[in-house]
């Protein structure tokens, strides 16, 4: 049947809508987006009631736990299906958001495979998300091009290129223009729905299918909502069970106490698990915040050898590996540092150490921001894995218990590090409120867990009322001056770079998070309605 460019009945723009980009939202591609959601958003909905539930259970000043109604089934000898061929070799991953030559230079950066996100990394304009979309499908089809007439390049496909991975927004995140049966749609099964409707078939024909990383996972019953979103999908497109693929990003707290239980519930679809690191810490931050003395130092003092980020990554790798799944390591977010030779090798000095650390631990691949990093991550893996992946690595001989997952890390809260979270976190949300959800600030490239990061500290160091590592007290009026402070520095050292009307926004917004009595559980959620 031709497909029509009418929209159901049931689906209705949201009234601001400009463009309803008719090449994408066609009348049968909204009809499966409709779909979708009527049997699987009221699912979604309960499964965010579950989380609220399990933060009241936190705030009671408890820990999570291995379930006790899945021992049996972490104790059991089961693997996950089949690993396709181009997945098995996953040794250096590279990340980034969805315009066109973002794209264009990750699938020929020379890295194995190229996530290409519509999550924290993309800022969720309709714009945005609608022209990803488009790009995602040339992409596919290996029409995808750029001519930049300013620089005078031309950007097209090499013959090689990346395998494609695409990341839909977390389960939290409404798609606010898109209305059906009067309700907003689920960013997830947007995202998704439209990318296995538009691609599964073009895919299929490359012999390739469509493959996804899943964000933000907090429970097994997740997972399994996920599994059953792919089976339906997969149903509806008349195409076999088991064609699509999911890797899923460890990436909360309470995932990694669940990691077989997520592998379970998604074992005909999943292909691996990943330790998405910046998320991972803002979780555990945010998921104990009420508890008493629980202070986590300076963001720049967490890193991958901290206790409980080192016990998640190696754990993460021993379930992966029992199951015969693959463990991707962590991001590299450096960029390169122009004009400083020497500051640049040492950057690039601290990203083969990370990799040579996570290839050594067991890992079968790692994640960097910049093509430039692709070589520095490459050189390590190949250096120590010539197989395809470490599979064969079981990681028998560690034992990982839930107080080593939370382990509180050592450290010192610094005035430096209180202005450093006001300074960056007021600056990502500028940038992400004009549309840019990758940015590049003091020589790393910044997504929105830093703002999380950065904004979820300092409301707990004020909540609490830190001592500095000076000895003083962070109260409210040191807040505010430092505040102020960062404010003036910005207006001062950006300029022209950063857009008023915006940048008052950001303020205002990051001072209303970190200020509030109530947290928020997600910086983007209030931010969305400003773009």
């Amino acid at each position: 049947m031709k497909n029509t460019v009418l929209k159901p009945t049931k689906v209705k723009f949201a009234h601001n809508i400009q463009n309803e980009y008719p090449e994408i939202l066609t009348g049968n591609a909204l009809e499966f987006i409709a779909a979708l959601h009527e049997k699987f958003n009221m699912q979604r909905l309960a499964l965010l009631s579950n989380r609220e539930l399990q933060q009241q259970v936190f705030d009671s000043g408890k820990f999570p736990e291995f379930p006790k109604e899945t021992k049996a089934l972490r104790e059991a000898n089961w693997t996950a299906g089949s690993i396709p061929k181009d997945l098995q070799d996953r040794r250096v991953e590279i990340t980034g958001p969805v315009d066109r030559k973002m794209i264009i230079n990750a699938l020929n950066s020379g890295a194995k495979t190229f996530m290409a996100d519509l999550e924290d990394s993309n800022s969720p304009t309709w714009k945005n998300n609608m022209e990803g979309q488009q790009n995602l499908i040339d992409a596919n089809a290996k029409t995808i091009g750029l001519v930049d007439t300013q620089r005078g390049k031309n950007y097209t496909l090499n013959k090689e290129t990346a395998v494609l991975l695409v990341r839909p927004r977390g389960l939290h995140l409404n798609e606010r223009h898109l209305l059906i049966n009067n309700e907003e749609a689920s960013a997830s099964l947007v995202d998704f729905g439209l990318y296995v409707f538009h691609n599964t078939t073009t895919m299929l024909n490359n012999g390739t299918a469509p493959y996804f990383y899943l964000p933000k996972l907090e429970h097994y019953t997740e997972a399994r909502w996920w599994n059953e979103v792919f089976e339906f999908a997969q149903a509806y497109l008349k195409v076999p069970k088991g064609t699509f693929k999911a890797t899923v990003l460890i990436e909360t707290i309470t995932a990694s106490f669940q990691l077989d239980e997520i592998i379970y519930e998604l074992k005909d679809y999943i292909v691996g698990l990943n330790c998405g690191r910046w998320d991972y810490i803002f979780s555990y931050i945010k998921k104990f915040r009420n508890h008493p003395n629980f202070i986590v130092p300076n963001r720049d003092q967490v890193t991958m050898t901290t206790p409980f980020m080192d016990a998640y990554s190696k754990l993460v790798i021993q379930r992966c590996h029992k199951r015969g799944i693959l463990a991707i390591g962590g991001m590299a977010a450096q960029i390169p540092i122009k004009n400083d030779e020497k500051a640049n090798a040492a950057a690039l000095e601290k990203v083969r150490k990370d990799k040579e650390r996570e290839v050594k631990n067991g890992h079968d691949g790692t994640w960097v921001a910049h093509p430039a990093l692709v070589k520095v991550a490459m050189d390590e893996f190949n250096k120590h894995m010539p197989s395809p992946n470490q599979l064969h690595i079981t990681r028998d001989d560690i034992n990982i218990s839930e107080a080593d997952l939370v382990e509180l890390p050592k450290g010192t809260v610094t005035e430096a590090g209180v202005r450093k979270n006001i300074n960056v976190g007021i600056l990502y949300t500028e940038a992400w409120l004009r549309g840019y959800g990758a940015v590049a600030l003091y020589h790393l490239m910044e997504d929105a867990a830093t703002a999380e990061i950065s904004r979820t500290q300092v409301w707990q160091w004020l909540k609490n009322e830190v001592k500095l590592e000076d000895g003083r007290t962070f109260t409210p009026q040191l807040y505010q001056d430092l505040f102020n402070d960062e404010v003036e520095k910005i207006i001062k050292e950006n300029g022209d770079s950063v857009s008023d009307s915006k940048l008052k926004q950001a303020v205002e917004l990051f001072d209303q998070l970190v200020q509030s009595e109530k947290f928020e559980e997600f910086l983007t959620l209030p931010a969305y309605q400003y773009i």
